[in-house]
């Protein structure tokens, strides 16, 4: 009866150990006055991630520096309204349903012809207008995982919305480790074939966000090859070595060391999608980001083909979180994902999702200092 007792008292105090679900606070109210919520992950090292349910936005993520001192390291906004402003490029939100660029909004499937929204210059972008995924307001839960705390958004996208066919159910869960390893999983299903390219679009400034320049870190990219686009960004159909050209970051590399040779594309600077190395569909290391100054480290892996490497171009000196100022190429995106107007191009990785299928797309930050 002793034996019983102390297994009963010792089960009970490790019931009492396990940490409960992250549970949402309050973040607002979006125009139309639905309700926001936000969910904080946590771990022992002192990472925090924010994420909130408007687009499945990544809003936070705190670690600390070499010293131990931690800073926001994302671009974003206090409050909802800047993230419904003319003001947000896309900070830290899921895109989709097809995330980068269609040529001309067109693509044909099945035989038939669509035509999406055309919302950046002449193309496509991010899955369009007011209902594409970064704009809506998801579904949440906060759950434990196999990684530590994490929260799980479900959203489902009804046939033709945005222009695409097909009733798509998407999950997207963030979980956060005491490895400091911030990992985002996707899935989704549908019933109808579709296209689909999920991806996150956080802004990353490891000395902190509101800090001058992103051009002062150093980036590796496993990366040998690079799809090169016409002046539009969009992707000529050809697949050619980065060997001798400014994407070339096989070898730690300073941002802003060849940035000025980029002179030929509309955004005079990266915004080029790279071949990831390795077997596409297994997680392997893509990218390392470091701050010489602060010691802050970023590691990227995905099982997705491409990353897209986009250097800030398009900041403007907004004001962000506590007034700071976002000034041009202030910060930089790692966008895991298949490549730009695949849906065109039959010679790149497929990104048609059919019925009976699960799209499955998972991308680790693994963050520390040195």
């Amino acid at each position: 009866m002793i034996r019983i007792a102390a297994l009963a008292l010792f089960l009970s105090a490790a019931q009492m150990t396990i940490a409960a679900p992250p549970a949402p606070e309050p973040f607002g109210k979006t125009a139309d006055g639905v309700a926001v919520e936000r969910y904080t992950l946590k771990n022992a090292n002192g990472v925090t991630a924010k994420i909130m349910t408007r687009g499945a936005t990544l809003t936070e993520l705190h670690m600390p520096d070499k010293s131990g001192k931690a800073a926001d390291v994302v671009l974003g906004f206090d409050n909802v309204a800047g993230y419904e402003s003319d003001d947000n490029q896309y900070f830290g939100c899921t895109v989709g349903r097809v995330g980068n660029r269609i040529k001309e909004g067109k693509f044909k499937l099945n035989g038939k012809d669509y035509q999406l929204l055309v919302n950046n210059g002449p193309n496509h972008l991010h899955g369009g207008g007011p209902r594409s995924f970064d704009k809506v307001v998801w579904k949440a839960q906060g759950i434990e995982t196999k990684n530590g705390p994490g929260v799980r958004f479900t959203y489902t996208s009804p046939d033709g919305e945005e222009g695409y066919p097909g009733n798509l159910s998407a999950t997207v869960t963030y979980s956060l480790s005491d490895s400091n390893e911030l990992r985002i999983d996707y899935e989704a299903t549908t019933d109808a074939d579709t296209p689909i390219n999920l991806t996150n679009h956080s802004y990353f400034n490891l000395g902190g966000a509101g800090s001058p320049t992103v051009l002062d870190h150093v980036l590796l990219l496993n990366a040998s090859k690079y799809t090169p686009t016409d002046d539009t960004l969009i992707p000529t159909g050809k697949i050619a070595p980065v060997e001798g050209t400014p994407l070339d970051f096989r070898k730690p590399t300073r941002i802003g060391d060849r940035i000025d040779q980029l002179t030929k594309t509309a955004n005079i600077g990266y915004d080029h999608n790279v071949v990831c190395d390795g077997e596409a569909g297994k997680l392997r290391h893509i990218a390392t980001l470091k701050d010489p100054a602060s010691g802050r480290v970023l590691k990227v892996s995905t099982t997705e083909p491409g990353v897209q490497f986009y250097s800030g171009n398009f900041l403007k000196g907004q004001k962000g979180k506590g007034g700071k100022t976002y000034a041009h190429r202030s910060a930089m995106c790692l966008e895991t994902q298949h490549f730009p107007d695949s849906v065109n191009h039959p010679n790149f990785p497929n990104a048609i999702l059919k019925p009976g299928d699960t799209y499955r797309h998972a991308a680790v930050f693994g963050l520390s200092a040195e």
